[in-house]
């Protein structure tokens, strides 16, 4: 685990984050992230919400199967503004 960690892309990924840089690759970890964070909030609501009447397991699959479709647009739309505010 450690040479993953201690690898140059990894390091050069983070010093990336930290420098506040935006460009296609942040902004292609920072939509999986966004979208892997929506699916475990969406599969939790779901099981909130519909858990007791359709099952646990199916509000969890369409629960984490719906939240991704308006975070992903929000977060690419979020990361246009930043980028577009870095440049001005």
């Amino acid at each position: 685990m450690d040479e993953i960690f201690t690898s140059k892309p990894v390091r050069d990924l983070v010093a990336i984050f930290l420098s506040g840089e935006l460009n296609l690759t942040t902004a292609l970890v920072w939509v999986a992230v966004a979208t892997a964070l929506s699916m475990v909030s969406g599969a939790i609501g779901g099981m909130l919400l519909a858990g007791r009447h359709i099952g646990y397991q199916v509000a969890a699959i369409i629960g984490s199967l719906f939240a991704p479709a308006g975070v992903i647009p929000a977060v690419i739309l979020g990361l246009a503004v930043l980028n577009w505010l870095q440049n001005y």
